[in-house]
């Protein structure tokens, strides 16, 4: 390729073996965040030339492989994110049985913090206005919107919808609308009916496409204190149209008495997490606590899209950070976000079978990570992953990395709590009661004593009760969940 002349396979953000449907996929998003109807930003209009030239001649196979033959050899990296991958272990062994390996990635930005603007916010607020929802902890709701609304910029874009077995508009989608109306209008939300999320979660979804933007945190957070019954499917299609469209969910649930397992999986669809609010008290700083993690997003959402490779199974995948939550395996998973302060960490636990281990190496992954970049106006190039291991006669007596083994000492916690759980759910009360009090002995060795203590009551209540207490299951979860993020931030001081 002759100096000086474009790469169009990087200004479409896209590998040079992609797709002609991923090119022209690729092509429409970056003209729908750059048409000069929409943007008058300087110099957008020159990078969406530049966009259309690219797509005029990688989407015509002649011309496409004309140009191909005047590009060198490509370069491994990204001028945009800087990515590395840990293993557990340096290489496989040639054994007769299944084995385990374990991968650590970390995604982040390449350039110094300090020079991302923060990006403007397109945010819905979706509030559960059930019966059940009268009292503290309404009140604490209202307050907390009221002090989010005045906290909004001007380049910002706020809504509140509230539902209880139907829903209301309470805020719509608006630039510089008048907010002491707004805080009216927040201040006579009443309580009342049964909770049907999906009528909520429709609305919410409606208000935050009505002003949708790549270059905007496009957010839907979702606050109930009940179960919803019926609809879950339902709201879980919804999920994955957000997804399409780049806009997050994150599910927080208040007290006892919510679906968590439910709240996880329609976050997951996104890239988010759900969160445990146990006091209305907490409300408040949870609510903004997110809100800062949305001003400070880098990526929404990094998507790995990967091909499985046979006797090679993604056992288990879990991000450590941001927002600690486990991922659902699937070929196009949705890792999460990367904020400026801090890079996005998944752990992957692979499984490979006796059958994969007959040559010198194994190919455990054959993808690529994608994102989007809000303060980036044009797209960012794929990072292609293509990961392998040697298979050895013997294993090697190097010890894993220290990162790694730290990781995997806080989320063996969390899955133990979660074999006590999938036991009780099973009936097995007395492997759930175990299960809790190995957690409770790990607990203790590393100096967390009311939460060893909490393991043990919960313990108790399954041996004798067959049953967890008001709200045992759902403190447990999130309490060694939390730890994740607590070893995360011992690291960064």
């Amino acid at each position: 390729m002759p100096l000086n002349s474009p790469d169009y396979y990087a200004i479409l953000g896209v590998l040079r073996d992609a797709s002609q449907e991923e090119i022209k996929r690729a092509y429409f998003d970056a003209a729908q965040r750059l048409h000069p109807d929409k943007n008058v930003a300087a110099g957008e209009t020159e990078l969406f030339l530049e966009i259309q030239q690219a797509y005029e001649v990688l989407s015509n196979p002649k011309r496409r492989n004309l140009y191909d033959a005047t590009l060198p050899p490509e370069i491994s990296g990204n001028s945009v994110l800087k990515h590395e991958i840990l293993f557990s272990r340096p290489n496989l062994v040639r054994l007769g049985e299944s084995q385990l390996l374990y991968m650590l990635l970390e995604v982040g930005p390449r350039e110094e913090k300090d020079n991302f603007p923060s990006p403007p916010l397109n945010i819905c607020l979706v509030l559960d206005r059930s019966t059940s929802m009268q009292g503290d902890k309404m009140d604490m709701v209202k307050a907390t919107a009221i002090q989010l609304l005045r906290s909004m910029r001007v380049e910002d874009v706020f809504s509140v919808v509230a539902f209880s077995d139907f829903a209301e508009v309470i805020i719509p989608a608006a630039f510089n609308a008048d907010k002491k109306k707004q805080e009216g209008r927040i201040q006579m939300i009443y309580t009342s009916g049964a909770t049907e999320i999906y009528n909520g979660l429709k609305a919410g979804l409606q208000e935050v496409r009505r002003t949708v933007d790549p270059s905007r945190v496009n957010h839907i957070i979702l606050l109930t204190d009940g179960q919803t019954y019926g609809d879950e499917q339902d709201c879980l299609r919804l999920a994955e149209e957000a997804a399409a469209q780049n806009i997050g969910i994150t599910g927080m649930g208040i007290g006892s008495d919510w679906n968590d397992i439910f709240l996880d999986a329609l976050a997951s669809k996104t890239g988010g997490s759900s969160s445990y609010i146990s006091t209305p008290k907490d409300i408040q700083r949870l609510l903004v606590d997110k809100f800062n993690a949305l001003i400070s997003t880098y990526a929404d959402d990094v998507i790995l899209e990967f091909e499985e490779q046979e006797h090679v199974k993604i056992n288990y995948a879990f991000r450590l950070h941001p927002d600690a939550s486990s991922i659902a395996v699937a070929s196009q998973m949705h890792l999460g976000p990367i904020l400026r302060e801090t890079p996005l960490q998944v752990l992957f636990e692979f499984v490979v079978s006796p059958s994969a281990l007959k040559g010198d190496v194994l190919t455990l992954l054959s993808g690529s990570l994608k994102t989007s970049i809000t303060a980036r106006p044009t797209p960012v190039p794929p990072i292609r992953l293509n990961l392998r291991r040697e298979i050895n006669p013997e294993p090697s007596l190097e010890p894993p990395p220290t990162r790694i083994l730290n990781s995997l000492s806080r989320l063996t916690l969390y899955r133990m709590q979660e074999r006590a759980r999938a036991a009780a759910d099973a009936g097995e009360f007395d492997s759930a009661a175990r299960h809790l009090e190995n957690l409770a002995t790990h607990l203790l060795s590393k100096g967390e004593h009311d939460l060893a203590k909490t393991a043990l009551f919960e313990a108790d209540n399954l041996e004798k009760m067959h049953a967890w207490s008001e709200s045992g299951n759902k403190d447990v979860k999130y309490s060694t969940r939390a730890l994740l993020l607590g070893g995360i931030k011992e690291k960064e001081k």
